[in-house]
Formats: C-alpha cells, structure tokens, sequence
C-alpha cells in the first residue's frame, strides 16, 4: 500500500500548489501514483488504521544483534520546485527502491503546496513555514501512537512497536521538518531521550549549515528539538549543488546551506553539532557528468547514493558507512 497526507488545496479533486486542508490518501498502486485516480481520499481514523495494520504485519525482530532487520514506517517530505505529480513520482520511486525492495517497510508521502516552479523560490520558502504545522500534526500523531507502543512493549514485549520511524527529508523538505519538529518538542513539552525517529536523512538540504551548533547543550533552537527527537541524524550533501547556490544567493545572513557545505565546524575542523548528528559529502558518489546535481541523490542513472540511504536507514554504523561509500566512489 501507498500512503500519503497533503496539506495542498484540493480543486477537482487534484492537489494543487495552493495551501489547503489536510487530507489523507491510500493507494494500492496497480495505476501510476501520479494520476489522482490512483488514490482513495480516506477519513483520518481509515488512514491511521491503515497504517497499524501494516505495521502489525511486520515482523518483530526481539533479537538485539538483528536490530538492522527491523522493518520501517519511513516518512518522505519532498522539497523546492515540486508540483504534485512530480512529488508522487518522486515518492513511488522511495517506497518501492528503498523501501519495498529490500524488504524494509512503508513510507508515507508528506507533501507541501510547492509551486512547482524554478522561479518560486521565495513563495516556496513561504509555503514549507506554513506548512511545518500540518507536518507536525503528523508527527504529533505518530508520537502518541509510539509512546503507547512503548508503554504497551514494557508489559508484554511481543505487544511492543513492531517498526522504526525515519524520515527522509529533500531540499526544502528540510526546512519543514525542521520547524515542524520544533513544534512536535514544544507541544509535548520538550522531552529528552525519547525519540521519535530513529534515522533522520536530510538530502540537499535548504537550511542553515548551523542549525545544529548548540551541539549538546540544550537551548530549546530548532536544531535542538531536531536532536532531541530523533535517535541520529544523516545529513547529505556536495558542493556541487548550484540548486543550494541559488538558495545561498536569496539568503542574506551569511549562513552556508547544509546541504552545500555540510555541518558548520569549529576549531580542528569539528562539526558543530551533537553526536547524534553527523554529516557526509556525497560528491564522489554522484556521477561526474550527472544533470541534475540537487536530485542525483536519488537517481539509480545518476548516482550511487540509494544503496548508501538503504545502509543509514538500517542502522549502521558510520564508520561502516563510509568505508562502503570510499569503496563505491566512480
């Protein structure tokens, strides 16, 4: 099954790349998930027991060691210049090569009213801050569910959470998480060690390089509640992305794209970040003549990149992580 919640304004029945109310959509995907025909607009309570049902199918992996087998309910929030149908695309792609494929769970589609234009920068950036509190609705959601899975797992383990939640996060899908986020930690006042999401990836991301430079300090910023909520933090990323040069250029206030530059660093060229966070550059990994630098990442023709999203989301550890990227380099 195919998931997705829009908060895009709904006209004929089509999300269009006006704000709106948010609604909820399930698919079988038998037709194209970029026709709207594809998909049945279903009640809230329908969509979320949807969701449980497929995660009560899963299998529950008890066995320490077998940690990496543990199926997902991953989550994909597109970013700039998306109409609808191509974030449909975009995501069918997801759920079926990352996710489907290897046998590594279900993804939902979170999309935002982009306008779908290479000329929207600014109204774009306008609708992702508008939209991180239909996203955080969202996680709001999946927070209360994972609490009383945790609570239920600590009488009788076979009754436990049987998925991880990740997210991945493209471009200005970043900004959205981030500020969605926010909101999350604040309306549930600000709780430490208890993830949310266990493997977060920001791909290309459109947001400031120092979101996380409280590093572990708590100083309730955006990038803490990120930290905070999330079991570890990848962020993707290669200076050969003009996309987030572009991005750079409409922001005056000196700050480097994370997806363009990596994570800000100090003295001795330390990240500044948490420890849960971590960067890594993707450059070798993308073709050298790729087209489309700022998407490449997840492009089979384009890149290596989707084996490596398939390792972070499993779990692995990042020393491994790295030795399978300089080992993969073109």
């Amino acid at each position: 099954m195919y998931y997705m919640v829009t908060n895009r304004l709904l006209r004929n029945g089509t999300p269009t790349h006006e704000l709106g109310l948010l609604t909820y959509w399930i698919s079988d995907g038998a037709a194209p998930l970029d026709q709207i025909g594809s998909w049945s607009k279903v009640t809230p309570a329908t969509f979320r027991k949807a969701l449980i049902q497929e995660a009560d199918s899963f299998p529950q992996i008890l066995d320490p060691e077998r940690h990496g087998e543990q199926r997902h309910l991953g989550i994909f929030v597109h970013g700039f210049n998306n109409s609808w149908d191509d974030a449909a695309r975009r995501y069918r792609g997801i759920a079926d090569n990352t996710y489907a494929a290897h046998q590594l769970g279900a993804c939902v589609l979170f999309t935002w009213p982009s306008d779908g234009s290479k000329l929207g920068y600014i109204p774009d950036r306008l609708d992702a801050r508008r939209s991180a509190d239909a996203l955080a609705e969202t996680l709001s959601d999946l927070y209360d569910w994972a609490i009383h899975k945790q609570n239920e797992g600590s009488v009788n383990a076979e009754r436990g959470c049987k998925v991880k939640i990740s997210l991945i996060a493209h471009s200005m899908g970043a900004y959205v998480t981030q500020k969605a986020l926010q909101t999350v930690w604040t309306r549930k006042n600000q709780p430490l060690l208890v993830s949310l999401i266990n493997q977060m990836l920001l791909v290309a991301a459109d947001v400031d390089n120092d979101l996380f430079a409280s590093g572990e300090s708590i100083d309730g910023s955006d990038g803490d509640a990120m930290a905070n909520l999330t079991y570890r933090i990848t962020a993707l990323y290669t200076g050969r992305d003009s996309t987030l040069g572009l991005s750079a250029g409409f922001k005056h206030f000196g700050k480097r794209r994370l997806g363009r530059s990596g994570l800000a660093r100090g003295a001795n060229d330390v990240a500044l970040a948490p420890d849960n966070v971590w960067d890594l550059d993707c450059s070798p990994l993308i073709r050298p003549d790729a087209t489309n630098i700022h998407s490449a990442y997840f492009e089979v023709s384009q890149s290596r990149c989707g084996e490596l999203i398939r390792r972070i989301l499993r779990g692995d550890d990042r020393k491994l992580v790295v030795a399978w990227a300089e080992d993969n380099y073109f």
